[in-house]
């Protein structure tokens, strides 16, 4: 729903119920190898580990950042069977005003491999994309111009 339209006098409700107006979205991914997720988005990708949870004296889980997008990488438990798929039909995009040439460049450099080059896109970004050790794609834009 969306916000109704300003009243003759000038001033405008919202719709009831109010839709939900979030702040942030920081997302969970459950991997494979915590140690080697936590590596590649910390050294191919820029991320930096913020905070490391431990459970009975195990590495569990990592909080990550790059500026004011927020990760957590969970330590799959099998419980669900090791060979299950992630990732797929499902992206995480980042924006940024930052050169994304440069990006790209610092994560092949890296040893990260590119699913796609990065391209100027008819809607005003320039974007790539790559693909985390367990397939989770990240597209990774500039700001619209």
């Amino acid at each position: 729903m969306s916000e109704n339209p300003s009243k003759s006098d000038g001033s405008s409700e919202r719709a009831q119920p109010e839709s939900l107006r979030a702040r942030s979205l920081q997302p969970s991914l459950t991997v494979k190898d915590l140690q080697k997720s936590m590596e590649w988005y910390r050294d191919v990708v820029g991320f930096t580990v913020d905070e490391q949870h431990e459970r009975e004296g195990k590495l569990a889980a990592v909080s990550l950042k790059a500026g004011s997008v927020r990760l957590l990488l969970g330590q799959d438990n099998g419980a669900k069977g090791w060979e299950r798929l992630k990732g797929e039909g499902f992206s995480l995009m980042l924006t940024t005003s930052q050169d994304i040439d440069a990006i790209a460049a610092r994560i092949k450099g890296m040893g990260g491999t590119l699913s796609s080059e990065p391209t100027d896109m008819p809607w005003g970004q320039r974007v790539f994309r790559v693909k985390d050790p367990d397939g989770f794609a990240l597209v990774i834009a500039s700001e619209r111009k």
